[in-house]
């Protein structure tokens, strides 16, 4: 019995990392169906937003302050500046223009482009040495056709639809498909915040990788970029939104889901996002996203009945293959980092 605890442990410990951001994966893909479902009874997505940074805060702060009190850096004002320039592309810019771009453009599109920003990652943080590529060892290679692989599975899913698989039996949940809002289709609009949303989430995920080296702190980092967020994105929308009654939230669909979106979504995604960036680099913390389209996918067909194509299993199929390569490829290279500072060390220890 000991003997298998010891070994589970050990397990958890060396894929510690994987376990965690596939379970952001799974926690981004019910924050999917909520928010779909408050957009849908009426929520403005800005002010969701907003108060699920604020939910977030509030929920982080007791940890952040307690846990981190004497490990915590002190915050100068360059330290600020640059947290407040990070809670800008990590929450405000990406959060919100992601949102709006949804008035604009196609579920299809927006879907396809989202699966882009780990490309994106891979390519800027190679651009600034977060990220080495080595074409003449086969890891290298793995890396780059893993992203690619990946990409095109994504793309697969979104594009190529194919038969539609019976469903084996009723949805367990049935949700409301009537939109209240009128959709004004402008692509050219669209395409533009769809893009520079994508490009903001992906110079977020490079923007920590430098932050955290300055602020090793991640429950304070993670409390701050919701803090500054939340006022960011309040003062847009208190600009934007003027209508009558639009901060009131009731006790319903909308309050659970910024309940479980600052929960979830901003706090513990977000820190687990951070803790994965500081030990695996930026290119880590995004490389399971494609996994996401997956996992929305099954969960539409099994739970909610909504319809599975034949393209939706084989564009996962190539996901899945695509992961393997990508995740060959940088096991290998951290294996080659940790032998090299052994006999760093062993060199040193020599007399």
């Amino acid at each position: 019995m000991m003997k298998n605890v010891y070994l589970l442990r050990v397990f958890f410990e060396k894929f510690k990392p994987h376990i965690l951001i596939i379970l952001t994966e799974f926690g981004y893909t019910f924050l999917y169906f909520f928010t779909d479902a408050s957009f849908k009874h009426g929520m403005n997505p800005h002010i969701h937003v907003t108060y699920r940074q604020i939910v977030a805060t509030i929920a982080l702060f007791p940890f952040a302050y307690f846990l981190e009190r004497k490990s915590r850096p002190r915050i100068t004002v360059a330290l600020f500046l640059e947290i407040f320039v990070l809670s800008l592309f990590v929450s405000s810019l990406s959060q919100n223009m992601y949102y709006s771009s949804m008035r604009y453009t196609s579920p299809t599109f927006l879907s396809s482009m989202v699966n882009t920003i780990a490309c994106l990652t891979f390519i800027i943080a190679v651009m600034f040495k977060l990220e080495g590529v080595d074409l003449r060892n086969p890891r290298g290679i793995a890396k780059v056709l893993g992203t690619l692989v990946s990409l095109g599975g994504a793309m697969v899913m979104t594009f190529y639809k194919g038969p539609i698989i019976t469903n084996l039996w009723h949805p367990l949940i049935h949700m409301q498909h009537t939109a209240t809002h009128h959709v004004h289709e402008n692509w050219l609009k669209g395409s533009v915040l769809t893009v520079s949303s994508c490009i903001s989430w992906a110079l977020s995920y490079i923007m920590q990788a430098f932050t955290l080296k300055r602020y090793p702190a991640q429950l304070s980092l993670t409390t701050w970029m919701n803090l500054i967020g939340a006022a960011q994105t309040g003062v847009f929308a208190l600009l934007t939104q003027h209508k009558p009654g639009v901060w009131k939230v009731g006790i319903n669909i909308d309050l659970w889901c910024i309940i479980y979106a600052g929960i979830v979504g901003s706090a513990l995604v977000i820190y687990i996002q951070l803790w994965c960036t500081e030990k695996k680099g930026p290119v880590f913390a995004t490389m399971y996203s494609p996994l996401g389209a997956v996992l929305v996918a099954l969960l539409a067909y099994f739970v909610f009945g909504q319809r599975l194509y034949v393209g939706s299993i084989v564009g996962g199929v190539i996901v899945v293959v695509g992961l393997y390569f990508l995740l060959w490829g940088k096991e290998g290279e951290h294996k080659l980092q940790d032998e090299s500072i052994a006999s760093n060390h062993v060199s040193q220890d020599d007399p």
